[in-house]
């Protein structure tokens, strides 16, 4: 498994980190941020999909679940399952719907919705260190590992 360690001081930082990463993001993909609150796994993501082409405000899904952007070249799904009770209401929503070769799927708190989530490709953690965060990126597929390589460069 590969692993990046990336310090990020700003949230600016952390959005310039997520456009960098959309760059090298094609789709399918599915990505877990995790982290504790105010961590800056929606910021980190407001990087990823405005870079993607999204010209609007990206906001927290907390209590949508999942907010869509259907963008030129990629279906965006953002997921926030944070206030989610039960990983069954996952299959409600017709979870796995979401989950396309168009589609890159974004999700916050995974684990709220263990056994019903595909694996990550790429796992975004992020911890608070001093004054920043420190983001940990590993691949846990193939598509992870390119999108990790590419960003060396």
């Amino acid at each position: 498994m590969t692993d990046v360690k990336i310090f990020l001081e700003t949230d600016e930082q952390t959005i310039a980190i997520g456009q960098k990463l959309a760059k090298h993001i094609h789709p399918p993909l599915t990505l877990y941020l995790t982290g504790e609150l105010g961590a800056g796994k929606t910021t980190l993501s407001r990087g990823i999909i405005q870079a993607l082409g999204h010209q609007g405000a990206v906001k927290s899904p907390t209590y949508t679940l999942v907010e869509p952007y259907e963008l030129a070249n990629v279906e965006v799904y953002h997921f926030d399952l944070y206030r989610l009770a039960d990983p069954e209401e996952l299959e409600f929503m017709g979870i796995r719907d979401y989950f396309s070769d168009k589609s890159l799927c974004i999700v916050e708190w995974p684990d709220r919705g263990f056994g019903l989530l595909p694996e990550a490709d790429l796992h975004l953690h992020l911890v608070y260190a001093g004054t920043g965060r420190e983001l940990s990126i590993q691949a846990g597929t193939a598509a992870g590992r390119a999108v990790i390589e590419n960003l060396s460069e």
